[in-house]
């Protein structure tokens, strides 16, 4: 049995945030210049090479961790998540790391009201309001007097609403998938969909661009990694708030390496939808909280 320690999770979750972060910022870099299906597809090569070494340590081995309830929702899970990859990068190229994440962290907004009519979760008023305050934020991020606003705007707003139903399908094969089941499918379902757009895409790459992407990678691993172990030793509802802190790191790289501006509206927006997400996630844990005491 895995011992409960959340200090280390937590810690453990920062430095993943940090990673991710760090690379967004290099698929920024990357896809500036070649084309974002190469860069995915050549990401997927090594996250399913670390998908496939954790099944092969784990009990019962890669047959274990292919089993599924759901073979087709699973696979639609690693499929949508690689196009959701594919729109967030453009988003990124398009308006920046600023402006796109600060669009993007609406998405537990959206699976919170989806969650009723898909999972048949019960949504109160409260989150209610919440999801309501989160649109609000959204809106004063794309407002055309605060100069964000373009038909490129919308690219985060898609990425985050493809990955919500990608968020709700994994709640949904939870039900009878374990996690490294879950992760096995998102490894290997996203390698095939990426590799089989990739190699049609593919282009001769400097060797200064490939120690870049040799470091995307690895980054990768490692952020997944932590991940994995954060949520290991920690709940899930104790490390669901500081995932916000890429927003953070994002706006520091955007700034510092893009030279990305931040508007007072994207503030003031993405302030409300933190806020929004952060009452929804704690609502989350207190009906969690009384469903087991109950």
């Amino acid at each position: 049995m895995i011992m409960q320690d959340t200090r280390k999770g937590v810690m453990m979750m920062v430095a993943t945030t940090v990673i991710f972060a760090l690379q967004d910022g290099i698929s920024r870099h990357l896809a500036g210049t070649y084309n974002v299906y190469l860069v995915v597809m050549v990401r997927y090569w090594f996250f399913a090479l670390f998908v496939l070494a954790l099944a092969a340590r784990a009990p019962g081995g890669v047959r274990t961790a292919a089993r599924t309830a759901h073979p087709w929702l699973q696979a639609m899970r690693g499929l949508l998540l690689v196009a959701e990859i594919y729109v967030m990068i453009i988003a990124f190229v398009r308006i920046g790391l600023i402006n796109a994440h600060s669009v993007f962290i609406c998405y537990p907004l959206i699976v919170a009201a989806l969650s009723g009519p898909v999972l048949g979760e019960k949504v109160g008023w409260r989150r209610w309001t919440a999801i309501g305050v989160g649109l609000v934020g959204v809106l004063i991020i794309l407002s055309p007097t605060g100069g964000v606003f373009s038909t490129d705007a919308l690219i985060p707003l898609l990425a985050a609403g493809m990955f919500a139903v990608y968020a709700l399908a994994t709640r949904y094969v939870a039900r009878d998938d374990s996690g490294a089941v879950s992760f096995f499918w998102t490894g290997i379902a996203g390698v095939v969909a990426s590799s089989a757009v990739g190699l049609w895409f593919w282009q001769p790459m400097s060797a200064g661009d490939w120690a870049w992407m040799a470091l995307l990678c690895v980054m990768g691993v490692a952020g997944h990694w932590l991940m994995i172990k954060a949520y290991e030793i920690a709940e899930a509802s104790t490390l669901q708030p500081i995932a916000y802190l890429q927003l953070v790191w994002g706006a520091a790289m955007g700034m510092l390496v893009f030279g990305d501006v931040l508007r007072s509206n994207v503030v003031l927006g993405a302030t409300l939808t933190v806020g929004a997400g952060l009452f929804t996630i704690w609502r989350e844990r207190q009906k969690a909280r009384a469903a087991r005491q109950g």
